[in-house]
């Protein structure tokens, strides 16, 4: 279920004088946060100024590993695998979350050390990751003979349907009593003595003890005008949904260059891997000093163009002052929705039929582009923000969120209401650049 603007508003709540927490941004880290803090009985708003899962929450590859991610999530990865479980059964709704495992296929001997690497980590925190070989890897995925010489696999990772689930969880948390409001752009912060007391909707003000910044793509813009920078950048990503294939395969795999989930409907999304788009804008340059040191890493496979205004927050025309009197460019572009590349829908036809050549001729159902919002390291803010009292900066996941929303949902409404975290977040301080 990919969510556009022409989705059906499925959330019409008005938004209330006042609450404890406002949230602004539905997807899975603000939806997970809403619904935590409804469970907990906290007065809690979020608003969308589109529709609920409509960008990255709805586009992503519905995977839910712990298997490859950098040490600072693993914590992360570990708790939310299991609060997917509690949400399937809490929320009485169908995530389309299944336990069914994470396979990266090595095509070269230094694909197999760098995943040797990830076991020992692994190990520190009793993870299932284990080494598999080449035998036991066409065992298992049962694609073309040779491409592939051993791998990596975890059996607790998992799938979801991340549209569908995200909305889930949102109807979940309004059932707990949490007011979600879609088609509702949050233009700016009001402060008091730097302090933040509330925000300015495009429908008026709203009064909040806490408020949340979890915009995704957007949140470099919005903190920008709110005079905090955040050197974000986005990338687009091409993925498409083959048309329903026997099951040659049932759970997640990538190797260098490609990546696949078995769906639902009984077909495949599949993707190109490290083969991403930067549209070149203003903060391009703006955030250069941040992006140097890791630049040539962590773009790699990036293909860089200039910004195009119908499908880019940083577009070189784009507004980036503006007053809560004033419309936001929120309420300009209320679902981003970006144009897959011809070019790459075509090579992931070639690379589906080259992997698996039993199904060779299969269709393509659709294909659609996402931006991920990313930071210089390719770690997420989990933070306050220096002289904004009261405000959490939630983004920046880098293409790592949607697997993590339910931990950092959980611990952000903890933190909220004056516990601990319950794990380490010095990695993800907004001061680190």
């Amino acid at each position: 279920m990919i969510i556009t603007q022409n989705t059906p508003q499925r959330f019409h709540a008005k938004q209330p004088a006042q609450t404890d927490i406002l949230i602004i941004g539905g997807g899975i880290i603000g939806v997970c946060t809403a619904y935590y803090l409804a469970k907990k009985g906290v007065s809690v708003v979020l608003c969308e100024k589109g529709r609920i899962a409509g960008e990255q929450s709805s586009r992503n590859w519905g995977w839910i590993r712990q298997q490859g991610r950098d040490e600072p999530e693993v914590p992360l990865s570990i708790e939310a695998r299991q609060l997917w479980r509690q949400l399937v059964e809490e929320t009485g709704e169908d995530l389309g979350y299944q336990t069914t495992g994470v396979y990266y296929l090595a095509e070269k001997q230094e694909d197999l050390e760098n995943f040797e690497s990830f076991v020992k980590l692994a190990r520190k925190y009793e993870l299932d990751t284990c080494m598999i070989s080449k035998a036991q890897v066409y065992e298992d995925v049962k694609g073309q003979p040779g491409r592939w010489i051993g791998g990596m696999y975890t059996a607790s990772d998992g799938r979801i349907e991340p549209g569908q689930a995200t909305v889930s969880i949102a109807k979940a948390a309004e059932r707990l009593g949490a007011v979600i409001c879609e088609n509702n752009a949050v233009r700016t912060l009001v402060k008091s003595g730097g302090q933040v007391t509330g925000v300015v909707t495009e429908h008026g003000e709203i009064k909040a003890e806490q408020v949340v910044l979890a915009g995704g793509a957007w949140s470099a813009l919005f903190a920008s005008n709110a005079g905090i920078r955040l050197p974000l950048l986005s990338v687009e990503l091409t993925i498409a949904a083959t048309q329903t294939v026997p099951d040659v395969f049932s759970a997640n795999a990538s190797d260098n260059t490609f990546a696949l989930r078995r769906r639902q409907d009984g077909g495949y999304t599949i993707a190109l891997k490290n083969r991403q788009t930067h549209h070149l804008g203003l903060d391009s340059f703006r955030f250069l000093k941040e992006w140097l040191p890791n630049m040539l890493e962590n773009l790699k496979g990036t293909r860089v163009k200039p910004c195009a205004p119908q499908n880019y927050p940083d577009h070189w025309r784009q507004k980036r002052r503006w007053s809560g009197d004033e419309q936001s460019p929120f309420e300009a572009m209320r679902v981003l929705e970006t144009i897959p590349e011809q070019r790459q829908v075509a090579a992931l036809e070639t690379a589906f039929a080259d992997r698996f050549p039993q199904l060779k001729g299969t269709k393509l159902q659709s294909a659609w582009g996402g931006m991920i919002d990313a930071m210089p390291d390719f770690l997420p803010v989990i933070d306050c923000a220096s002289g904004h009292e009261n405000l959490h900066i939630v983004t920046g996941f880098s293409g790592h969120g949607f697997g993590i929303g339910p931990s950092v949902g959980r611990l952000l409404a903890d933190v909220m209401t004056g516990k601990e975290a319950g794990h380490d977040l010095s990695e993800f301080a907004l001061n680190r650049f």
